[in-house]
Formats: structure tokens, C-alpha cells, sequence
């Protein structure tokens, strides 16, 4: 059975990246994630799946300003839901009809997104979500039963390495792409993933995202391998900071060490897509998030959702420009 157990020792470490990588992805700091897509205009972060493709309409859409924010607000990387747990794709996927392309704004918006990241110095990242309310083909893929209770069949398994491949293989160098809801995959399943993305972006870093925990422990039976420690909505735990050193028993006779950085995700707000009334958090609480994850040494990806109109809010805007400034103040 697979454990895992913190180290101090500081080895080169067994993974895939080499330690030089991984603290230059760790320099960056600070990023805003983006949350986008058919779940914005439903108004419901798990939507159904079978909203049709046009309820997707937004009247303004803007990619470059959600980068230039981004950008202003110091972030240096971002990353990009495109495909969530509707299903609906934001590119024109040949995989589905269920894409923007039979939306009411066609936008390529994963083009768009890596065209303005490129203008403004920012390194693009893509999200991928393995649960789909749309293209089931037999898989349960989210259940409030047990993690076992979930599977992917062998059909969904292909047609998310269909869409991760054109994801990889068409929008140029991708920094990191996030895989959430990795456990029904099953171990051979991400295994199989954590290869083609790999082998289709090697200098990305890869994160399996692990849920809701404060990176303390490695949830290995959902999401091994990765590259990355996932901490959603949580701040790593006060004990001397974040440790990324974790020794891996993949079999009783194989423990080694691995080097994961650590990676804290939660909403401007409190929801993950755009909600009326749900406002930023007060300044003060922002701030230190961002001075907590620094102290502790984890990257801060900061989800800023954009609106029904296609645009990142003033109001968010406010907020996020008002905390780089109090962050260049306090760190001087």
C-alpha cells in the first residue's frame, strides 16, 4: 500500500523535473486563475451538461483584459478553465459539438487567452476537468459516496486524451496544466495521462489536483502522479511552513523522495465562477493570504472570475489593484 511521509533530507529527489525547474516555477508566485465557461452564464458552478451550447453568449467578451490585469496586478502566470464540469469546451474541439464554436460567440477563447499571456508576459496555464456532466460514455465521474463508487470508462479515458492532445499540441509552450477531479481516472489511468502530458508539454509542470486539504499529506490513490501539491481553500498549515520534500512508497520496496511545491487556489470572492452579489474579500484578508502563502513558501493562484459580459469586474479590478499595492508597500 502507498504512503507518504515528510523529509528534511534534501536530495535531488526522484521527479520527473529537476529541482532548478521547479524553483523557477516556484519564483513566479503568484497567479490568477480563471474561471470561465458555460457555468457563468447557468449561474451554477456544477451545472447539468445539457443546457444547450447557446446559453454560452457573452456580449463583450475581452480575453486580453483579463491578461492585462493580471499582468497590472502582478501575477505572473494564469491559468485557464477550459473545459469544466458542464462539459462545454472553450475552443472549437473536434471531439464534440459542445464547444464555443456552436455557441453564440465563437471566440476561440483558449487562442485568445494564450495570444494575450504572450502580449503581456504572462505564462499560460490550461485547467482540465476529468468530471463531465456532458460526455459521460458510462463513466461516473463525481459521487457523494465513496472515491471507489467513481470510475472512468476505457471511451472517456480516450476522449479526454483526444481533447488534452489538441490542448497541447495547437496553443504553442503551455506552463502548467491542472487536471481536476483526477481520481476516477484510477492509478493506471493517471498514470497514463501524467505521460502524454509529459511527453506533449515536458517543460510544463502538471498538477493532479488532490481537493480541499493544506498539502500536509499526499493523497496518493487520487492524485498520483503529479508534479504539484494542491491546497484548495486552505492556507498551508503553520508548523515551520510548507515542506514539499515527501517520501513516496509506491511499493514496499520502492520509497523514494519527491519535491512537490505547493500551490494555494481559492476565489477573490467565495465562489469559483462569476455569482451575482459575491463580492471580493476585504482588503485586509487578501493581503494576507498573499503574505501568508509568501511566508510559507506556496504560490498563490488567485481565481478572478470574469462576468456574463466577458469581462473581469471594476469591482474586482479595485480589489486586486489595491492589494498589489499594499503587498509592494509591506514588502518594500
Amino acid at each position: 500500500m502507498a504512503t507518504t511521509q515528510r523529509t528534511h533530507v534534501p536530495p535531488q529527489g526522484a521527479q520527473r523535473l529537476p529541482l532548478a525547474k521547479l524553483h523557477a516555477w516556484e519564483a513566479l508566485g503568484y497567479g490568477m486563475f480563471i474561471h470561465y465557461g458555460m457555468s457563468t452564464f447557468v449561474g451554477q458552478e456544477l451545472p447539468s451538461g445539457q443546457e444547450p451550447s447557446t446559453v454560452y453568449a457573452p456580449v463583450a467578451l475581452d480575453v486580453d483584459q483579463w491578461i492585462q490585469v493580471a499582468r497590472d496586478a502582478g501575477m505572473k502566470y494564469a491559468i485557464l478553465t477550459t473545459k469544466h464540469v458542464s462539459g462545454h469546451c472553450l475552443w472549437p474541439s473536434k471531439h464534440t459539438d459542445y464547444h464555443v464554436g456552436t455557441s453564440r460567440d465563437t471566440t476561440d477563447v483558449v487562442g485568445a487567452f494564450v495570444t494575450a499571456c504572450a502580449k503581456y508576459g504572462v505564462m499560460p496555464g490550461f485547467y482540465y476537468c476529468t468530471w463531465d456532466n456532458h460526455h459521460r460514455l458510462g463513466s461516473v465521474t463525481w459521487s457523494e459516496a465513496a472515491l471507489e463508487r467513481t470510475f472512468t470508462t476505457a471511451a472517456y479515458r480516450e476522449f479526454q486524451m483526444a481533447q488534452i492532445e489538441e490542448l497541447l499540441t495547437q496553443y504553442g509552450p503551455i506552463g502548467e496544466v491542472w487536471v481536476d477531479i483526477p481520481g476516477p481516472l484510477g492509478n493506471d489511468g493517471r498514470r497514463v495521462q501524467y505521460a502524454q502530458i509529459a511527453r506533449l508539454q515536458p517543460e510544463a509542470v502538471i498538477m493532479m489536483n488532490q481537493g480541499c486539504t493544506d498539502g500536509s499529506a499526499l493523497r496518493y490513490d487520487y492524485a498520483w502522479p503529479t508534479d504539484l501539491m494542491a491546497i484548495e481553500r486552505f492556507l498551508p498549515h503553520s508548523n515551520h511552513g510548507y515542506e514539499p520534500w515527501f517520501s513516496v512508497a509506491q511499493t514496499r520496496s520502492d520509497v523514494q523522495d519527491y519535491y512537490l511545491p505547493g500551490e494555494v487556489c481559492d476565489p477573490l470572492g467565495y465562489e469559483w465562477f462569476y455569482a451575482e452579489g459575491d463580492r471580493p474579500r476585504s482588503d485586509r484578508e487578501l493581503l494576507g493570504m498573499r503574505l501568508i502563502c509568501q511566508e510559507r513558501h506556496t504560490n498563490l493562484l488567485l481565481d478572478v472570475p470574469p462576468d456574463r459580459h466577458g469581462l473581469i469586474p471594476a469591482e474586482s479590478v479595485g480589489a486586486l489593484m489595491r492589494l498589489q499595492r499594499s503587498f509592494e508597500k509591506v514588502s518594500g
